[in-house]
């Protein structure tokens, strides 16, 4: 028998990470209050045992629990929250914590942003383990630095090489990779808060000119499809003139193309708004004038789930206010199914003791 035990399960992406990394399991217990989490989670997943809100949780009435893992609110620990740490939301890590001392798994996984050190090193403490930093850049098109606290392993995912214009399905963007989604997204954005810092992520949109229309029809006589390539198997073609997100490294012949599309439509893009796109270190410059002028939108819910690796489609259901908030909250799947993969293989680094923090 393998249980597993997921504490703040949201939209369930630990079961989505578990079955990509083929780890089979008899038991997936969800401790969750979000109803529209919960929904799209008994959707995609109807044999979830959803168990109610952590603080009622009662350990003792559970079976052995092989895996645990959970990342709890981190409001309280992000430079963008409130800054109150363990006080705050983010005090919920200490149920978490009763959960791990009294269920004792053999594996465990604790996911929460970059913070202070002072509070990284209370987790550790408690934990038993140092955490290991990873960038879900290396196996998707977000920027997105999370801690990652582990007796499972800790190695770097490699890198895929996806970029954020392959997760799109329409318009262009100006980097190469998204800012970090949050679940306030759904919030949307505007162009002074886009060039200024780090923001929340807008993609641009062409004028619909004649001369957009002539360019477009050209490039569709001669590259009439897109490709994509599927997971670890042969290239095949698409008839939809949407960019599916990558999911293998390397640059194919396909890809190259499909970076040749994204440069006409950028050109196309900068001529209609008089060339006055211009690059330095600090972003786009646009002069006030032309503010205007400039068409953009936000990531929809579909680019959002790419964004996360999670499968497309899967938060389809609920409002799209609802599907932004559970993906902004959720984990980047692929990061999770990288480590969970190590689950069962002596890799010399899951031999922690846990025995002596109990």
């Amino acid at each position: 028998m393998f249980n597993v035990l997921s504490l703040f399960d949201g939209m369930s992406c630990g079961q989505i990470a578990l079955e990509r990394a083929g780890i089979e399991y008899d038991h997936y217990f969800a401790s969750e209050i979000d109803q529209y989490a919960i929904q799209i989670a008994l959707k995609n997943y109807p044999d979830t045992i959803q168990l109610g809100d952590i603080t009622s949780l009662k350990t003792d009435l559970l079976p052995p629990i092989d895996l645990l893992m959970g990342g709890s609110p981190c409001q309280s620990f992000s430079n963008a929250g409130d800054h109150t740490g363990f006080k705050g939301k983010s005090g919920l890590f200490w149920e978490f914590v009763r959960v791990f001392k009294e269920v004792k798994p053999k594996y465990f996984l604790f996911e929460n942003v970059k913070m202070k050190k002072e509070w990284r090193d209370i987790i550790s403490a408690e934990l038993g383990v140092e955490p290991i930093l990873i960038n879900s850049a290396l196996v998707s098109a977000q920027n997105r630095q999370r801690y990652y606290w582990t007796n499972l392993t800790d190695k770097q995912p490699r890198d895929k090489n996806i970029l954020l214009a392959d997760v799109l399905e329409d318009g262009v963007v100006d980097r190469d990779k998204s800012y970090c989604l949050d679940a306030s997204y759904f919030k949307g954005t505007n162009l002074r808060g886009y060039l200024g810092k780090n923001r929340r992520q807008v993609v641009f949109t062409e004028r619909r000119t004649e001369q957009a229309k002539r360019i477009r029809r050209k490039f569709r006589q001669a590259y009439k499809t897109d490709y994509s390539p599927r997971r670890g198997k042969e290239l095949v073609t698409r008839t939809d003139d949407k960019a599916n997100c990558l999911t293998t490294s390397g640059l194919t012949k396909e890809h190259i193309i499909m970076e040749k599309a994204q440069t006409i439509l950028s050109t196309i893009y900068k001529e209609n708004v008089k060339s006055m796109l211009k690059r330095n270190k600090m972003g786009l410059v646009i002069g006030e004038e032309d503010m205007d002028k400039i068409h953009f939108r936000k990531l929809t819910p579909l680019e959002c789930e790419r964004l996360q690796t999670v499968p497309d489609g899967y938060t389809e259901g609920v409002s799209n206010t609802q599907r932004y908030r559970m993906v902004g909250n959720g984990w980047t799947v692929d990061v999770i199914a990288h480590m969970l993969q190590y689950i069962g293989k002596d890799d010399g680094f899951n031999e922690v003791n846990l025995l002596e923090l109990f």
